[in-house]
């Protein structure tokens, strides 16, 4: 995978934190071999901040690195660092605690604590660093709890708190990924065969997830089995399905830019097509896709755990997908329609 050189110096004043895009590059660079200070010179880092990055956020038993848990682990560090314990005084603690659990938001619980309470003050960001602070410590014992934890009395609930603009799809990238924009029209009218798109569905049980691949004109699926949402895995799934197909048949590949994508140089390279993303937040533009995703979760709703599906069960399901009749096609299917443009047959 290519990658872009950041205007940065390697010390000092002007030091910026490691970014998404660096530590995929990180990633696929250790996978080939690369010692650290190899890779300090192409990123153009000191090595020793590649070694401490290493250490700091390789896995504690296997020392494997990956990009997306040591960016997560990196967040995470940041979101605390250098903040203050909240609610000291126990009458407030005693009142939010309370309050919380009538149903008050904490923006109700700041603005009514000086009419119950004169001279007493609390924001309402002071509440949020309260109520997320009593979240089980994971770093020490998965049994250990600061104190109650509150997060279950707030509307949306949410398992955890990220700073503003901390969210990895926002610092994702600080080069420009080729854009849809500049993806060539034929593929968007859906007049030729061989322009296709990808995801990736998760699941929360595992690390193991389901590659989908579609095709724009004649609606051929392709699923494969992704052993973890890392590049070369993504990577992996998608150079295993297309390459089996004639080369004329692989135009571009249009896809979102999840952390998992980043390593589209490489498909460039040995596929021989072009990739697009899809503008941020903008799943529409990719709405084969998403309906293809809909009609995988029929069969694997949320919360499967992929560890449990074969890639046999993938083919067959794949099998189904591709031999339902398509009104679009006035019956056929998308492996009749395949033939029939191409002369290209899959085969099971």
């Amino acid at each position: 995978m290519a990658h872009q050189n950041h205007p940065r110096s390697k010390r000092g004043k002007h030091y910026q934190h490691l970014s998404v895009f660096d530590r995929a590059f990180i990633d696929q660079k250790r996978r080939e071999g690369l010692a650290p200070p190899k890779i300090a010179r192409l990123v153009k880092r000191d090595r020793s901040t590649i070694i401490r990055e290493l250490a700091r956020n390789s896995a504690p038993n296997t020392k494997r690195y990956r990009a997306e848990i040591a960016h997560a682990k990196a967040l995470a560090r940041r979101a605390v660092r250098g903040v203050r314990p909240r609610l000291k005084n126990e009458l407030t603690k005693k009142y939010v605690i309370e309050k919380l659990k009538l149903g008050w938001s904490p923006e109700q619980i700041s603005i009514r604590l000086p009419i119950d309470h004169r001279g007493r003050k609390i924001s309402t960001e002071a509440i949020y660093q309260f109520v997320y602070a009593s979240i089980p410590d994971q770093r020490k014992s998965a049994t250990k709890v600061v104190r109650e934890d509150l997060r279950i009395y707030l509307a949306r609930r949410h398992r955890r708190r990220e700073k503003k603009g901390f969210r990895a799809t926002q610092k994702l990238y600080q080069t420009p990924l080729p854009s849809i924009e500049d993806r060539p029209v034929i593929a968007e009218r859906r007049k030729e065969i061989g322009h296709w798109e990808d995801d990736t569905i998760v699941s929360r049980q595992s690390a193991d997830r389901v590659k989908s691949i579609n095709e724009r004109v004649s609606g051929v699926v392709l699923l494969g089995k992704m052993r973890d949402g890392s590049i070369a895995e993504s990577n992996r799934v998608v150079i295993e399905r297309l390459s089996s197909l004639p080369s004329p048949l692989r135009q571009t590949l249009t896809r979102d830019r999840g952390t998992e994508n980043l390593g589209y140089v490489e498909l460039e390279r040995v596929l021989d097509l072009t990739c697009y993303f899809a503008h941020a937040y903008c799943s529409q533009e990719r709405g084969s896709n998403e309906n293809l995703n809909g009609l995988v979760r029929r069969v694997y709703p949320k919360k499967t755990d992929f560890r449990f599906v074969t890639d046999t069960d993938l083919r067959q399901l794949e099998y189904r997908l591709n031999t339902r009749p398509r009104k679009r096609f006035d019956g056929k299917t998308p492996l009749e329609v395949l033939f029939e443009r191409t002369g290209c047959a899959l085969t099971y």
